[in-house]
């Protein structure tokens, strides 16, 4: 038999209950070694048999791959995630080694993304992540093989900026207040 266990509030880490995630940033550039911590901190993220198989592709604001990355998300995204500092996008790799598939791999990608948003959140650096991606589009743009998958993007920047820079309709939902389920 199955039970459902209802979830207290409780006191959890800071990090963790602070984190959210804006559609704004502040204009304070994110430095590529500020960036190469938090890709540090997910390669120390679990994966399944240690096969890391995330692969992640970044840019900083003004740049080429930036604008790759940015043509690579939906419209709705395009509306807000231009004011990003730095664009990241995400993929796994769907197979082992020996060609067996990896069940794991989006489970992986996730615990990457996990590691490196508290690394963020520890420097004062927001993350949004974003499913909204023209997937197969960025899988060609970026000249993955046909054994990955590109899975999500992530908007990085410090937290800040103002609200009315957003289209109106975004404006309403912007907030740092987020509800979570009480029953897992």
């Amino acid at each position: 038999m199955i039970t459902e266990k209802i979830l207290k509030k409780h006191d959890i880490h800071p990090l963790l209950q602070e984190r959210w995630s804006p559609r704004v940033f502040s204009d304070q550039a994110v430095q590529e070694t500020e960036i190469q911590l938090l890709l540090e901190a997910g390669r120390w993220a679990p994966s399944s048999s240690n096969v890391q198989p995330w692969r992640i592709i970044w840019g900083a604001k003004g740049g080429e791959t930036y604008n790759r990355i940015f043509e690579c998300l939906d419209p709705f995204n395009q509306k807000w995630a231009g004011n990003a500092p730095v664009l990241m996008l995400a993929a796994f790799k769907k197979t082992k080694a020996e060609g067996k598939e990896n069940f794991h791999a989006l489970h992986d990608l996730g615990a990457f993304s996990a590691h490196l948003t508290f690394q963020a959140q520890s420097m004062g650096i927001a993350v949004h992540q974003m499913a909204g991606v023209k997937h197969e589009e960025a899988h060609a743009e970026f000249e993955f093989t046909n054994d990955y998958h590109v899975a999500t993007a992530l908007a990085i920047g410090y937290y800040g900026g103002d609200s009315s820079d957003l289209p109106e309709d975004l404006q309403k939902i912007e907030t740092p207040t987020s509800e979570r389920k009480t029953r897992s």
